[in-house]
């Protein structure tokens, strides 16, 4: 992996998130921290602009949790619990993110993007109830958006020791990714805000 991101940059983030997001075990955490370090320029290979890091990482996101909710849409519990096991999905993470889907409705497909190991999983139930497709893509986006950037810019803040990062956000320490995800969204939010409230009072003065 990391030698793929290495040798493909923004090619191998866009790629290796699809996969992430269609429920193959391949870690979020480590793509988006090295492609974060990779815009800083602190380890050998290309050197792309963060914003397209983050960028092609939330894209990859939404393609890949696109390509599991069709599963779950057309191919169902039964199809999932069948062929699953050949892309490494057990039975339990179907069930987890059923379970979690129930308990939270629609609003689940926001709220797991931003826990690890849930956020993988949760577009199949979206897709085995029918969710709609736009509701479903714009539930994704706002939830895939605030994590794939939070990992980005810690691997651009470590720059070579990003590795050490890696190892901080595994087990318990994943809450870290989670606050952090959460605390740029609503510095997103409050950024659109003030600058909505700008222009109203511009436009009131003129």
């Amino acid at each position: 992996m990391q030698h793929l991101i290495l040798s493909y940059g923004l090619v191998a983030v866009f790629v290796l998130m699809v996969a992430e997001s269609a429920c193959i075990p391949i870690p979020s955490e480590l793509t988006m921290l090295l492609g974060g370090a990779l815009a800083a320029g602190a380890v050998a290979g290309a050197h792309p602009n963060l914003i397209a890091v983050i960028a092609a990482g939330t894209l990859g996101n939404v393609v890949g949790s696109y390509l599991a909710w069709l599963a779950g849409r057309y191919g169902g519990r039964p199809v999932l619990y069948r062929w699953g096991r050949y892309l490494l999905l057990r039975d339990t993470d179907i069930e987890r993110a059923q379970d979690w889907f129930d308990r939270r409705g629609a609003a689940a497909v926001f709220w797991a993007r931003l826990l690890p190991g849930i956020r993988t999983f949760i577009s199949l139930p979206a897709g085995i109830t029918g969710m709609p497709a736009l509701r479903f893509g714009a539930y994704t986006v706002a939830g895939c958006l605030p994590w794939t950037a939070a990992l980005a810019v810690a691997g651009y803040v470590a720059g070579a020791n990003w590795h050490r990062l890696e190892d901080m956000l595994r087990g318990p320490s994943y809450l870290i990714a989670a606050v952090a995800a959460i605390v740029i969204m609503i510095g997103v939010v409050v950024a659109l805000r003030r600058a909505h409230r700008g222009r109203a009072q511009t436009e009131a003065q003129g």
